[in-house]
């Protein structure tokens, strides 16, 4: 029979007019045979090894390991990037070896910086010439949405990118703001990693194993995705500008959903930051509010493994919720973003799926979200995990940085 805990009311409390009502959820320090997880000793050796069996069998898909065959080129390295504020690496990744699938790997470095720095990790959803407008960025070589923000409709260039494309998606990337604060910043392209279209799994990483996609537990997309950025962090263990032991996961939307995936995964990764990640992210699905289940296997049938499609219409009665991806970080900090206006992420969901994984940090000794309640909008709560709402639409903007900065300034420069 299903283990459930059931959460306050205050603790999935609607801001303003809006009403919620308790959720019942999957308990996460309840083994699958019964036993009660008390001790740090049996989460790591017990819970935590069957949580992430659990959730790549039913719901993200199998990930290979580190390739053997991988290899990398620093084929740029510029001290002179941004008026000389930063250095501008650019390094070429073939996890499969060369030649093969290839993803290219931007970082910038503050020049002043007396050693070692900490690192923001994310991938990006336009292409690392997007970002900014610095015109020694490699144009992507890779298929680029012309539905995205980086594109000139009137141009057509058949989904590749152009010049004319440089910078269209800065604002979300603060780069001299986060170089002035002592960070770097590292980005791929997500398209570089795995196709965010048909023919799905039909380039880049996902062709190098084909064998994982005839099963139900496939390899999929979103796999590949979050398994780029573990590959991503192999690179900079090795460069010594950045120091490695500090690197913060970020993610916007669906590749925030990755960076979850990746950073309950992979424990090299200090940090993880869930912007507005949603329904397979942050957000609770036993609350049924926002994105279902039906919809993100009907619309991006990639995203998630071909077993994920049996629990459509079962969105509350999961023998498993997001708190339990988001427990997988734990004891490390993690952040979790909501937008007022952004009704399919459910912004109260996402809330709730990070109070429920405080359990997990209160036991390894961290401490948890300081709120009992969902905040007033565009105020910030950080303890060991971090949470705000901000008013607005779906979209990553200065306030949303403003916090995880702040949050790294507390977790990561002590």
């Amino acid at each position: 029979m299903k283990a459930l805990v059931r959460l306050s009311i205050g603790a999935l409390a609607c801001w303003g007019a809006c009403v919620a009502t308790a959720a019942d959820l999957p308990e996460v320090l309840l083994a699958n045979d019964g036993t009660k997880i008390t001790t740090a000793e049996q989460w790591r050796t017990k819970r935590r090894p069957e949580l992430l069996e659990q959730f790549a069998k039913e719901m993200y898909g199998v990930s290979p390991g580190k390739p053997e065959k991988m290899s990398f080129e620093v084929f740029d390295r510029d001290k002179g990037a941004l008026g000389g504020k930063a250095t501008r690496i650019q390094v070429a990744i073939y996890p499969g070896g060369k030649p093969g699938p290839r993803m290219d790997l931007l970082l910038y470095v503050p020049n002043e910086a007396p050693g070692p720095v900490p690192v923001f990790l994310g991938l990006n959803f336009a292409g690392n010439h997007a970002i900014h407008a610095d015109p020694g960025i490699r144009l992507t070589e890779s298929w680029v949405d012309q539905r995205q923000p980086n594109a000139d409709p009137e141009k057509k260039p058949g989904n590749r990118a152009t010049e004319e494309m440089r910078g269209k998606n800065a604002k979300q990337w603060p780069i001299e703001e986060m170089m002035s604060r002592g960070y770097a910043l590292a980005t791929m392209y997500r398209e570089d990693v795995a196709p965010d279209h048909e023919p799905y799994f039909s380039t880049g990483v996902p062709t190098l194993y084909p064998e994982l996609q005839q099963r139900e537990d496939n390899f999929t997309t979103m796999g590949a995705w979050a398994w780029s950025l573990s590959r991503a962090m192999d690179v900079l263990e090795k460069e010594p500008s950045i120091d490695s032991k500090r690197v913060a996961l970020f993610g916007f939307s669906r590749l925030g959903k990755a960076a979850l995936w990746a950073g309950a995964n992979d424990e090299r990764f200090a940090m993880v930051i869930s912007n507005e990640s949603g329904a397979g992210g942050a957000k609770l699905f036993h609350r049924g509010q926002g994105e279902d289940i039906k919809r993100l296997n009907t619309l991006f049938p990639h995203w998630f493994a071909r077993s994920f499609s049996k629990y459509i219409g079962k969105d509350t009665e999961l023998p498993f919720d997001q708190h339990m991806v988001l427990s997988l970080v734990a004891p490390r900090p993690l952040y979790v973003a909501s937008a007022l206006d952004d009704k399919n992420s459910d912004p109260e969901g996402e809330f709730a799926g990070a109070k429920a994984a405080e359990p997990v940090y209160r036991l390894l000794g961290a401490e948890g979200l300081p709120a009992e309640t969902w905040p007033p909008v565009d105020t910030a709560v950080q303890g060991g995990i971090g949470y705000h709402v901000r008013s607005g639409k779906h979209d990553v903007q200065p306030f949303d940085w403003q916090q995880y900065l702040a949050f790294a300034d507390k977790h990561l420069k002590k």
